[in-house]
């Protein structure tokens, strides 16, 4: 189920799900509300965005409130939530799918919100993106190929790329916005040359791991997985999760599968990652690209859950379509 495209005009909620936007600065929900009037869109908050507690999440009650107000109000046309964390796994019994079927919306973010997402689809076979926060809009420089493919993403219907960017950045931004460093990229990594269709599953990979055994994990029949993960997940603890990934009985339905660039406090190296892959004799058959834009590391590509996709690596050569 293919949520409405947004236009200009179109009300997008803010909600915090995870952790509180208390720890957003200011000047970040300035230059953040700023740049989404500025595409055309009008910012609204949830209730209980910036409340908190010691673990700076809130109650299950006061999230799921704002999660469901954003649904239910029909002037609400997209959901992004404010940014990740730990804890939103924990609201997963209380959402109100039915609610949500009966009023599908764009619903995004990355990392823990992956927990989320992957419910929401499995639940409701709603097509759900993991793409920016609200809080990824206040970055100051560097965002454009952000901002272009969630437009594509969410405002047509048009198959679109996800290309290797430009350049890319693992800086703080949020500690220093004008202090940063961009790399230069030409290519993905391609780890197994071949090419692959099937149905977009992913996301945060820890996080999914936590919803295996659990009625909110996805299918991965007839899909190309797309996973990531951020500077906690070391080497070892990739290789784990991953390989956990593929004992489900439904791993054999795997098609392909887009790594994220990995960032660089993980130490997780080209090296590494190709050395993981070679061990997973369940993989040889399908194509691995690596590098991918999408997950911790800016910009950011945003990837619908449950739309179709093809990729195809070659030596240097990527190419990963969309089709809404």
């Amino acid at each position: 189920m293919l949520p409405n495209r947004l236009s200009p005009g179109d009300e997008i909620r803010v909600i915090a799900p995870s952790t509180s936007m208390a720890l957003v600065k200011g000047k970040q929900v300035e230059i953040a509300t700023q740049r989404l009037n500025q595409l055309g869109f009008t910012v609204t908050f949830g209730k209980h965005v910036d409340d908190h507690d010691e673990f700076f999440t809130t109650s299950i009650e006061q999230r799921i409130e704002d999660l469901h107000d954003a649904f239910k109000d029909p002037n609400v046309k997209g959901i992004l939530t404010a940014l990740g964390g730990y804890h939103a796994n924990q609201l997963l019994t209380h959402i109100d799918y039915n609610l949500i079927q009966s009023n599908p919306k764009v619903f995004c973010g990355y990392s823990d919100i992956t927990a989320l997402g992957a419910a929401i689809y499995k639940k409701t076979g709603l097509i759900t993106y993991s793409g920016p926060f609200f809080s990824t809009f206040g970055v100051k420089y560097g965002l454009d190929y952000t901002i272009q493919s969630f437009l594509e993403a969410v405002t047509n219907d048009a198959p679109y790329e996800v290309s290797p960017s430009a350049t890319w950045s693992d800086d703080k931004w949020y500690l220093d916005q004008e202090e940063r460093t961009f790399v230069e990229q030409d290519n993905y990594m391609v780890i197994h040359e071949g090419e692959a269709e099937g149905t977009l599953i992913g996301g945060n990979l820890s996080t999914l791991h936590l919803l295996q055994g659990t009625d909110y994990m996805p299918s991965l029949k007839d899909s190309i997985l797309f996973i990531e993960e951020d500077d906690e997940a070391q080497i070892h603890s990739f290789d784990r999760v991953l390989q956990s990934i593929l004992q489900l009985p439904d791993a054999k339905g795997i098609k392909g599968i887009l790594i994220g660039r990995f960032q660089k406090d993980s130490n997780v190296t080209e090296t590494a990652i190709k050395r993981v892959i070679e061990t997973k004799k369940e993989l040889n058959h399908i194509p691995v690209i690596a590098n991918v834009n999408f997950g911790h590391v800016q910009p950011l590509a945003t990837i619908p859950m449950g739309a179709r996709a093809s990729i195809s690596g070659n030596g240097t050569t990527t190419e990963i379509t969309i089709y809404s």
